[in-house]
């Protein structure tokens, strides 16, 4: 292993520590020996972490044996004897904690929605796949007879008949349609409420119609394009007939108890699959919202920090003025503190509809002939595009299909030729469904990717028989031709939509294993530390914090995940059962043991102590506007 520069590793990390200040400038600064003690603060213990192995992903220095740490950030990264070496005199302590374990950087979730996360997760899970949480696994459901019987269980074992039932995760392009009527057979006097598994769509019963006052009336009195995608008589709602709905349905949908265990799971699930930093994409635009999260995950006692990304589309859609988008924009800061943060000039925009909805902008017809969405009108995204883009903004599309790419692309090149920009970073967010020769358009107009590789997992399988057809569901998620263009690429989760689990997404990345078994599109798998790149450096680059983490170097935030096994060299289907013994987050150390703790909900709180019934109102409508133009 080479040996440390003594006086270069001293100079940078200790450079800007605290020491001891000199006595007779102490009193000269003070005027007083009152204030000396003020004055006089001492110098920071160092704290040096051994390991079995360290992953630095540094290419400089791939490996070490020892991390010294120092204020939350890395001061010194080599071999245990040269490490000591260089602190020789200087006040420090060897850890051994970790001896046995493996230590990459700290797992960065690049795009997730806690808000939604919480909602689905405190419901009843009723999905497609399992989902391995805190409180217990929640097994897939195997067909709609399934759902059906374990629905009906979830109803019977209410003991208050006007307490809604609101499930999460059925998807009808597995079971095949679903109705008020499938819904009524189970209960017509208990108001039941399922959310599809795009989180696009919402079915309800009869009793919950009747009890959000949703009439055939309000229904006809819905907008042309909201009418067109309701069905009262099924009790169906999707895209905008759902947002149009939301008044009647959202205070029976959200109960404070729900939201108040969903916010605590969600912190404690994200925390134990080793996550150090997230972002929310397109963050909360209601203030009591961003309020009621930030009582959980501003805490100081967060195992990680989260940043919230402005909600380009509304903000340019409420403000005709440009000059005025950017200053509401900037505003938002003030919304956040602890350990939550706005992404510094960021904004996120929209392009088609959703995976999970077969609602993707797409060149080829869907099999059954029908068509995509688009999330924004093009006249709104290209002003979108145009204003953020003159502000110096990076710029995250979200955007699935083939179609929806070439809208992205054609705006991010005119605005290239207008406005030439350097190191835009504009980010292909999600990226389903694209064409071969689409990856040299991104290479050649410099943008990125965060690719979410559970598509290929979850929905190739079914989407070769429903939807895409075989060639487009195997080849989603190309990663591995945009890994041999020589593009930054990461990977995200965008929980709910895939598990926030770093280690499972890299399994899915690297061996594109169905739920069948087989191996869908073998030449789009990448490498297994292309993967660790992709949940952590690629995953910091794309939202411009590779300075700050993603690697283990000095100067950066002590940030780091620690494993029972190294991710890179274990079987490529082992990956994703690698133990994740805890975290450390800018020097502090989270076992995953203790992750379970009791975070205190402040205000706006009823007078039991739980988010009131007003806040959890307006959760659930800022929640399905989330969901209907995010996702």
């Amino acid at each position: 292993m080479p040996k440390i520069n003594r006086r270069k590793f001293l100079g940078a990390g200790l450079a800007g520590a605290t020491a001891l200040t000199p006595l007779s400038a102490a009193i000269g600064q003070s005027g007083s020996l009152s204030e000396l003690g003020a004055a006089i603060v001492p110098l920071p213990e160092v704290t040096v972490y051994t390991a079995r192995e360290i992953l630095t992903l540094d290419p400089a220095k791939p490996s070490a044996e020892a991390v010294a740490v120092v204020n939350g950030r890395i001061l010194l990264v080599g071999s245990l004897e040269d490490v000591q070496g260089i602190l020789k005199g200087q006040r420090h302590k060897v850890d051994t904690t970790f001896a046995d374990h493996v230590i990459v950087p700290g797992f960065i979730a690049q795009h997730d929605h806690p808000l939604l996360a919480a909602l689905t997760m405190s419901s009843e899970i009723l999905s497609i796949e399992d989902w391995v949480l805190p409180t217990g696994t929640v097994p897939a459901v195997k067909d709609k007879r399934d759902f059906t019987e374990r629905l009906t269980r979830a109803v019977e074992q209410r003991s208050d008949p006007s307490e809604p039932v609101v499930s999460w995760g059925y998807h009808p392009a597995f079971y095949g349609p679903l109705t008020r009527e499938d819904l009524d057979a189970i209960s017509s006097t208990q108001p039941i409420l399922v959310w599809a598994r795009s989180c696009h769509e919402m079915i309800l019963n009869s009793a919950a119609l009747e009890m959000g006052g949703a009439t055939q009336d309000v229904v006809d009195g819905f907008a042309a394009t909201e009418q067109a995608q309701s069905n009262f008589s099924e009790g169906r709602f999707w895209e905008q007939g759902l947002f149009a709905v939301l008044p009647f349905i959202a205070s029976i949908a959200a109960t404070p108890e729900r939201l108040q265990s969903g916010l605590e799971l969600t912190r404690d699930y994200m925390h134990a699959k080793g996550i150090t930093f997230g972002n929310e994409p397109g963050g909360i635009l209601a203030k009591p919202v961003q309020d009621g999260i930030n009582a959980v995950m501003s805490s100081p006692d967060m195992p990680f920090r989260w940043s919230f990304m402005p909600d380009a589309k509304t903000l340019v859609d409420t403000y005709p003025d440009d000059a005025q988008v950017i200053v509401e924009t900037e505003k938002l800061e003030n919304w956040y503190g602890g350990m939550t943060s706005l992404a510094p000039k960021q904004a996120k925009l929209f392009a088609d509809g959703a995976i999970y909805s077969l609602l993707m902008q797409v060149r080829d017809p869907y099999l059954d002939g029908h068509e995509g969405e688009w999330m924004m009108d093009k006249s709104l995204f290209d002003r979108a595009f145009r204003i953020y883009w003159d502000a110096g903004y990076q710029i995250h599309v979200h955007v699935n299909g083939d179609a929806g790419l070439d809208r992205v692309l054609d705006a991010l090149e005119m605005n290239l030729r207008r406005n030439p920009r350097y190191d835009h970073r504009t980010v292909l967010v999600h990226f389903a469904v694209s064409a071969e020769e689409q990856v040299q358009r991104i290479s050649d107009l410099g943008a990125i990717v965060s690719g979410n590789p559970y598509y290929v997992t979850a929905l190739s399988d079914q989407y070769s028989a429903v939807g895409l057809g075989p060639k487009r569901a195997d080849a989603m998620v190309r990663l591995g031709d945009v890994s041999r263009a020589g593009i930054s690429w990461s990977l995200h989760s965008d929980m709910p939509m895939a598990p926030a689990d770093p280690l499972f997404l890299m399994w899915c990345a690297v061996n594109r294993v169905t739920a069948s078994g087989r191996v869908a599109g073998p030449d789009q798998r990448v490498s297994a530390e292309e993967a660790l790149r992709g949940v952590t450096i690629e995953a910091a680059y794309s939202l411009k914090l590779e300075d700050e983490i993603g690697s283990i170097e000095p100067g950066k935030r002590a940030n780091f995940t620690i494993l029972d096994d190294n991710p890179v060299a274990v079987d490529p289907m082992k990956i994703r059962d690698v133990n994740v013994w805890g975290t450390v987050m800018e020097g502090r150390v989270f076992p995953v043991e203790k992750a379970e703790r009791k975070a205190s909900l402040m205000p706006p709180v009823g007078g039991d102590g739980n988010i009131d019934a007003d806040f959890a109102r307006a959760t659930l409508e800022h929640a399905l506007k989330v969901v209907h133009t995010h996702l």
